[in-house]
């Protein structure tokens, strides 16, 4: 698979009607990269493949397969290989059909549908398979022969569409390995759209996160969940707390917890308000009479729900705020993080994120 190239899309646009289902989107995905573009449900995610695909064709905007543009070109031109989310095999064709339709479809000969088939076949895990018809075959099973079928015509770019929703947590988790362990070892660039945040940090090289219509990010998945370019980001990868703010003399406070001003906001006047956005497993905590509390947040723990290694706790602060934080199943022994405790709270400079818009979220919970 050695013939794959880059695929790139330039301010895409796509409309119906009065809605904007897309809007000037601009992704390019390198050689052999798998991107996720994870996003909630209606965001755009599903018609971006659709129109990289030629299925749909854009209102406006161009897409290039390495330096070669093929937006004019119909689906079966574009060399682009698409697994759809139901899968949608042929349930009258067994195993070994459905993969070498599209090859019968693009007129190759016998013999070379049958070795491409046999070496699908041994890829997938599936040679004992090859007689059974869909209706026959595992959930996983079925989204195997969807991916072979896909790959079958040694597309230069792979498209998936939620391949994984379909299947119980157990099987979804183990083809996650499978396909992100295929995809390198053919080397072939990949878009995956995903609603899961989990799914999407695990199988990307980078995430581009979508909110209506727009890429709101595009980075490594631990610089999208460390370093959040929006609110919306902020808000929708994992769990996080948003206080109130204001900047004073080069620093942020909020409710007496005093912070670094970050570089991206150094220049902001006195005085003028922003929003804080603190991970709940990157506050430090200590009980009240264990330390002082300079630059701190002062509160007493409301609760705690005990997650495995894990414990979270709600705290109450002073100022009314409710705060969520999230510690080890020892620290809370240890330090006495109890339910009813008072507590001193601080965070890193280096894990806040703060920004002079409104949230467009709630806290965590």
């Amino acid at each position: 698979m050695s013939l794959s190239r880059p695929i790139e899309v330039r301010e895409l646009t796509m409309e119906y009607s009065e809605v904007r289902a897309l809007d000037n989107v601009t992704l390019r995905v390198e050689k052999g990269e798998l991107v996720t573009v994870l996003g909630p449900s209606g965001c755009g995610k599903s018609t971006l493949l659709s129109l990289i695909s030629g299925l749909r064709k854009a209102t406006a905007g161009q897409i290039y397969l390495g330096e070669e543009r093929i937006d004019h070109l119909p689906p079966q031109q574009r060399e682009i290989g698409f697994l759809f989310q139901n899968y949608a095999l042929f349930p009258s064709m067994n195993v070994y059909e459905n993969l070498a339709f599209g090859l019968r479809i693009r007129k190759y000969s016998r013999i070379e549908i049958n070795r491409q088939v046999e070496e699908l076949l041994e890829m997938l895990g599936l040679t004992d398979q090859a007689h059974k018809k869909p209706a026959h075959l595992s959930g996983g099973q079925q989204q195997r022969v969807a991916l072979g079928r896909a790959l079958a015509p040694k597309p230069n770019v792979l498209l998936l569409d939620e391949p994984l929703s379909a299947l119980d947590v157990q099987i979804r988790q183990r083809l996650r390995e499978e396909l992100r362990n295929l995809q390198k070892n053919l080397g072939i660039t990949t878009i995956l759209v995903t609603h899961d945040q989990e799914e999407a940090f695990e199988l990307g090289d980078r995430v581009a996160v979508m909110n209506k219509g727009k890429i709101e990010q595009v980075d490594i998945p631990q610089r999208i969940y460390d370093f959040p370019a929006t609110e919306f980001v902020a808000c929708f990868v994992g769990n996080v707390n948003v206080l109130s703010g204001v900047v004073s003399s080069g620093k942020i406070y909020s409710c007496s917890l005093a912070m670094d001003i970050p570089d991206y906001l150094k220049g902001t006047l006195n005085n003028t308000p922003v929003r804080i956005y603190i991970r709940p497993e990157n506050f430090i905590l200590e009980k009240e009479t264990n330390a002082t509390a300079k630059g701190a947040m002062r509160g007493v723990i409301r609760s705690a729900v005990f997650r495995g290694a894990l414990i979270g706790l709600d705290i109450l602060l002073d100022n009314a705020e409710v705060i969520h934080a999230v510690v080890t199943k020892d620290k809370t022994s240890s330090k006495g993080l109890f339910p009813g405790e008072r507590v001193v709270v601080w965070a890193k400079a280096s894990h806040v994120v703060s920004t002079q818009t409104a949230p467009a979220c709630v806290k965590a919970g």
